[in-house]
C-alpha cells in the first residue's frame, strides 16, 4: 500500500512538473511577445469570415500547405470558431483543423488565444490591421517565431505588402523566412 501511494504521488509530482516546464517555456503562452503592441481598436464582428493566408513562418502544423484560409464565426457564447484549411499537393489532400478563440482581454483589444491541440492555448495577436475597410492584417503568435501576413483577397498590393514587411522588420521579425503562399485553387 505504502508503495502505491508513493506511485501516486510521484506521477501527480511529475505531471506538476512537466505542467510547470511547459509554462516556465512559454509553450502556452497567450501573450504577445515582448515589446509588441497589439491593434486597438478592434472589431470581431469586422474580422469575421473568410482570410486568406498570403505569407507565413514556417511550422509543423501547416508545412507542405498552400491555398491556406482561416474562416472565423462568432459562436452565441461569445467565443470565435476557428476554421484553418490548406491543401497539400503531395498528398493531394485538403487538410482541415477547428478551433476556439478567446480574447485575453478587453474586446475591442485584437489579442486572442486560440485552442487546436490539447489543453494549452496559444496567442494571436493583431499587430497590424487595415482599419478602414479591414482588408489585410498582420498576426503574430507567442514569439516572434509565429507570423501570418492575411488578407481577404487572395493577393496584396505591393503598396501593402512593403508596409507590412517593414512592420515585421521592425518587430525584429526575419522576413527572408517567410513563405509566400501560392492560393491557386478554389477550396473544394
Amino acid at each position: 500500500m505504502a508503495f502505491r501511494i508513493a506511485s501516486d504521488w510521484s506521477r501527480k509530482a511529475i505531471g506538476l512538473l512537466v505542467v510547470l516546464t511547459l509554462l516556465g517555456t512559454g509553450a502556452c503562452s497567450v501573450a504577445p511577445p515582448k515589446g509588441v503592441e497589439v491593434v486597438t481598436p478592434f472589431e470581431i464582428e469586422r474580422y469575421l469570415g473568410t482570410w486568406y493566408e498570403i505569407a507565413r513562418l514556417d511550422h509543423s502544423f501547416e508545412r507542405n500547405l498552400s491555398n491556406v484560409q482561416a474562416h472565423y464565426r462568432l459562436k452565441p457564447d461569445g467565443d470565435l470558431e476557428v476554421v484553418n484549411r490548406g491543401y497539400n499537393a503531395d498528398t493531394g489532400r485538403w487538410k482541415e483543423v477547428a478551433g476556439n478563440a478567446k480574447f485575453t482581454g478587453a474586446s475591442d483589444v485584437g489579442s486572442l488565444k486560440v485552442l487546436f491541440f490539447g489543453p494549452f492555448y496559444g496567442g494571436y495577436h493583431l499587430v497590424a490591421l487595415d482599419q478602414r475597410d479591414y482588408r489585410w492584417a498582420m498576426v503574430v503568435g507567442p514569439s516572434r517565431d509565429y507570423l501570418w501576413i492575411l488578407a481577404r483577397d487572395k493577393q496584396l498590393s505591393d503598396e501593402v505588402r512593403e508596409q507590412l514587411l517593414a512592420q515585421a522588420l521592425k518587430l525584429g521579425i526575419d522576413v527572408s523566412q517567410l513563405i509566400w503562399v501560392v492560393q491557386d485553387r478554389n477550396g473544394t
